[in-house]
């Protein structure tokens, strides 16, 4: 069953969040996963979205999730991210429906 990323980003710094966006691919490569949405308009149907940019991420599973998150390769960017903007991040499981 997929795994999959989702962040919702405040970007504080678009600069310096470019510094951290644009290593990220190749990491999420690394690990087995693609982007299914990497920013783009928002709309907001019901309740409040509170963040400016939202991030989806999809993995062969939410253990490969969990592996890329945990990874010294991603470790080492979160501080360019967190200079930059606010974040919520969860790992979810997909649905096997």
């Amino acid at each position: 069953m997929n795994g999959y990323l989702i962040a919702m980003v405040e970007v504080d710094d678009p600069d310096a969040y470019e510094a951290y966006r644009s290593r990220t691919a190749d990491i999420i490569a690394q690990y087995g996963g693609k982007f299914i949405v990497r920013g783009g308009k928002i709309e907001v149907r019901e309740g409040e979205f509170r963040r400016n940019r939202m991030v989806v991420l999809e993995f062969p599973s939410l253990d490969a999730a969990r592996t890329f998150y945990e990874s010294p390769e991603y470790q080492a960017i979160i501080a360019l991210r967190t200079r930059a903007s606010a974040a919520d991040i969860v790992l979810v499981e997909g649905y096997g429906g």
